[in-house]
């Protein structure tokens, strides 16, 4: 309720006057905030939804726009058709964030509907390099969500706000609090990374910048998957294809991934001249879970194409 007129107060703020890049979440309450943005001409990035296929989206409405087609674009179903996707090699700034909060105090303490999801994409923006320190983070909210956060609720990865915005005040919390250092690889679960595939990417590069990237349920998880696929045991080979495969990656790396995302076939078949490449798995299930794991793996700067291939070797 009033989260309309609560989002007017963004066009007070100096952070918000300075800035060019600002990310919002592609929630209802936040409709206004969105709008506002992009009626000021500043560039939109907005989640990709549940992080399915990739971060953000950035929000390109028609030239000569008019408000009401601005209006459409601030709505999710103007996200859909108004949006292209930056990659994780789109070196995005984003000078302003905005969130959506269940409950927020006053020091800058916000807590969300714990799904993880805010703090996971803030930490990730960190990770590419989207966000500093510095960067003001704003949520907006009715009154009745500002309340006294008690500080032992709160863990290294919660996302802390600067300013919190509501339909009768506009209030800087002045939190001391750091806000997350990127993405803290031992709080996340292994089933995180089968719901945000860019979160593996992401992995994938930290790991090679020499960081322990160990998941916090990474060992006893991968003893359950090879269980299931030795049940099936049909041992019929099911094929795996995977194109895009940059002109640059060498078979090296793309063998060095699979194992990464435990994903190593019993053979493979490198086509680099193609661009693509073949992975043959003992069955389906084994296969199928190679293409989960897979699924938006970024080489050399190209998001690959990862499915189960179209024609069958008996």
């Amino acid at each position: 309720q009033g989260a309309s007129h609560a989002a007017t107060r963004l066009l007070g703020l100096q952070e918000f006057k300075a800035a060019s890049v600002v990310k919002i979440n592609p929630d209802a309450p936040q409709k206004n905030a969105r709008f506002l943005t992009l009626e000021a001409r500043k560039t939109l990035l907005v989640p990709t939804p549940r992080l399915r296929t990739g971060l953000f989206n950035k929000i390109v409405p028609p030239s000569g726009a008019t408000k009401e087609i601005l209006r459409v674009c601030a709505t999710s179903q103007g996200i859909k058709e108004y949006s292209v996707p930056v990659g994780l090699d789109g070196k995005a700034r984003v000078d302003l964030v905005v969130v959506g909060s269940v409950a927020v105090s006053e020091k800058g303490w916000r807590i969300g509907k714990g799904e993880g999801y805010a703090d996971m994409e803030y930490a990730m923006m960190v990770s590419m390099g989207a966000v500093q320190e510095d960067t003001p983070v704003v949520t907006v909210v009715h009154d009745c969500q500002v309340v006294d956060i008690a500080e032992e609720l709160l863990d290294d990865h919660d996302l802390t706000v600067d300013y919190i915005l509501t339909p009768t005040r506009t209030i800087k919390t002045n939190c001391k609090r750091p806000k997350p250092q990127g993405i803290i690889w031992r709080v996340t679960l292994y089933e995180m990374l089968g719901k945000i595939p860019i979160l593996k990417s992401l992995r994938y590069r930290e790991k090679q910048t020499g960081k322990d990237v160990t998941l916090q349920d990474e060992h006893s998880d991968l003893a359950d998957a090879s269980t299931p696929a030795a049940l099936e045991g049909s041992g019929v080979i099911t094929t795996v294809y995977v194109g895009n495969v940059p002109p640059s990656v060498r078979v090296s790396e793309l063998k060095c991934a699979l194992r990464e995302f435990h994903a190593t076939p019993l053979r493979l078949n490198w086509q680099g001249a193609q661009h693509r490449a073949f992975l043959d798995y003992q069955d389906k299930a084994t296969a199928e879970n190679a293409v989960s794991s897979l699924k938006g793996l970024s080489l050399g700067g190209n998001t690959l194409r990862v499915e189960l291939a179209k024609n069958q070797r008996n």
